[in-house]
């Protein structure tokens, strides 16, 4: 079983999908829709610099909360970036894989999954 720990949902397309269709069904598989608590990276905003003019905040990534533990026969959709926080890294984790985007290019979905390492 897969569960989706990301804030939306994950629509899977199938590859023969062409990028740039705007009407969203066409090819669509499967939808996995997101848990109630997403895996998130927390944050911590430590001190605020500019360059050339533009305010930049340096950040520690910390501790990855709403992740539960390894449970046997559960995979989980996290963003890549919790994905990448995990080490070692968790074979149970995946990450959407292969964008498909619509006629504005935007994000609508993927093709697949995929199990960084």
């Amino acid at each position: 079983m897969i569960l989706n720990l990301t804030p939306h949902p994950i629509r899977i397309y199938a590859d023969d999908r062409p990028d740039g269709v705007d009407e969203p069904d066409w090819g669509l598989l499967r939808v996995i829709n997101p848990e109630p608590t997403p895996a998130r990276l927390d944050m911590e905003p430590q001190t605020r610099v500019h360059r050339d003019g533009i305010p930049v905040e340096r950040i520690e990534y910390g501790h990855i909360e709403g992740l539960p533990d390894r449970q046997g026969g559960l995979s989980y959709i996290v963003s890549l970036p919790v994905a990448l926080a995990i080490t070692p890294r968790r074979s149970d984790l995946l990450v959407p894989y292969r964008e498909v985007r619509n006629s504005t290019g935007t994000v609508i979905g993927c093709r697949q999954l995929a199990q960084p390492v």
